[in-house]
């Protein structure tokens, strides 16, 4: 399938199935799990998947122009939400036996199952190797003790990939594990109250002793940083076209309505402070796109794009963040009413520079990458 395609199968599933419940959904702070079944029987869950679990083998391209094309809803949480398994599914893909991975895949790309990943504590954030969550193996299973929040999903996962300590300090002690949501001792809070990205549910989940048979160990133990670092190349090469597209939608917008606004005897448009915000915004938002290309050209490649995937999401929320904000600022009164759709892009867009990694951890990131070239 190609991208075109991809794009037309996208649009007509959006047409037909959210644009008419969306603002529904993010009322009520979470997607029908329906939607879910609907997007599986499309064949949206399993894109970029193995075939033998369900899937349909694709590039990065065309994986992530379903990111920009669910992204044109413009609701993140709706993108977020329903795709929280791509998160979630990759390090068992990457390092699960086919035994796991034929047993748990299968249902989540069918949309019969959701998943969701759980790797931030309320104590820490995107230091990963510092998790506290700890995994003590009984003969035959793991007793886990700890807490997750922040959990994309939390409410309705039914299987969650957790992030765990089975060994020492640091990132060589960390391991990952899937559990069921339904195991005892698992339990929930109610939904967490977010800035945005509304339609998807949020939730902290609390880990009281459960036992987790030893099978469901991703890999071997200690192998769990490493699999999450390499998730989180794709995930922020997602975030970066959720990013770009929100900007996207905000220029448009912004651009629409100076055309049409009459302000002291002629349109907004008129104004040459407001041409230049729309150029500044659009230069801004080619540089990011041109950027991103980059990174999943070389992902596609095969080649080590950490640092890439980092300045991409960098440079795409910086991007967003303005552009959402110039956007917001020519609409005036009407950018911040929520008919407008101009204020939820503000407000989604605004999780990008904090998700996956804050853009304070990606310079990290970027600085490491170039000292040791």
């Amino acid at each position: 399938m190609s991208r075109d395609q991809i794009a037309q199968s996208v649009f007509r599933f959006v047409d037909r199935h959210i644009s008419p419940n969306l603002e529904q959904w993010e009322q009520q702070g979470r997607l029908p799990r329906e939607l879910y079944q609907l997007a599986g029987d499309a064949g949206l869950l399993g894109l970029g998947y193995p075939e033998q679990f369900g899937g349909t083998p694709a590039s990065v391209d065309e994986t992530l122009a379903l990111t920009r094309e669910l992204m044109r809803t413009g609701s993140g949480g709706l993108v977020a939400g329903l795709m929280s398994h791509s998160i979630a599914l990759p390090p068992l893909v990457a390092g699960g036996s086919e035994e796991l991975k034929r047993e748990l895949i299968p249902p989540i790309l069918r949309g019969e199952r959701i998943a969701a990943l759980a790797v931030t504590e309320p104590g820490g954030g995107s230091d990963v190797a510092a998790i506290t969550t700890r995994a003590e193996l009984c003969s035959d299973h793991y007793v886990v003790t700890g807490a997750k929040t922040f959990i994309t999903s939390g409410c309705q996962a039914d299987l969650f990939t957790l992030a765990v300590r089975t060994g020492g300090e640091g990132a060589g002690g960390v391991s990952l594990l899937m559990v069921d949501a339904d195991t005892p001792g698992l339990s929930r809070s109610s939904p967490l109250q977010k800035m945005g990205w509304h339609a998807s549910d949020t939730a902290e989940i609390y880990l009281d002793h459960i036992k987790v048979p030893a099978n469901r160990l991703v890999g071997e133990e200690g192998q769990g940083f490493a699999l999450l670092m390499a998730n989180f190349v794709r995930e922020r090469l997602n975030l970066a076209v959720m990013a770009n597209t929100t900007s996207e939608l905000a220029l448009e917008k912004a651009a629409a309505y100076a055309s049409i606004r009459n302000t002291f005897g002629s349109p907004l448009i008129d104004k040459a402070v407001i041409r230049h915000k729309l150029a500044e915004m659009a230069t801004r938002l080619e540089a990011s796109i041109c950027l991103t290309e980059k990174a999943a050209r070389k992902l596609e490649s095969g080649d080590n794009c950490a640092m890439e995937s980092a300045m991409a999401k960098n440079m795409a929320t910086d991007s967003c963040d303005f552009i959402t904000h110039q956007g917001v600022q020519i609409l005036g009164g009407l950018g911040y009413m929520r008919e407008a759709g101009m204020e939820r892009l503000a407000r989604d867009g605004r999780l990008l520079s904090i998700g996956g990694g804050t853009r304070e951890i990606m310079n990290e990131i970027i600085a490491k990458c170039l000292l040791e070239q």
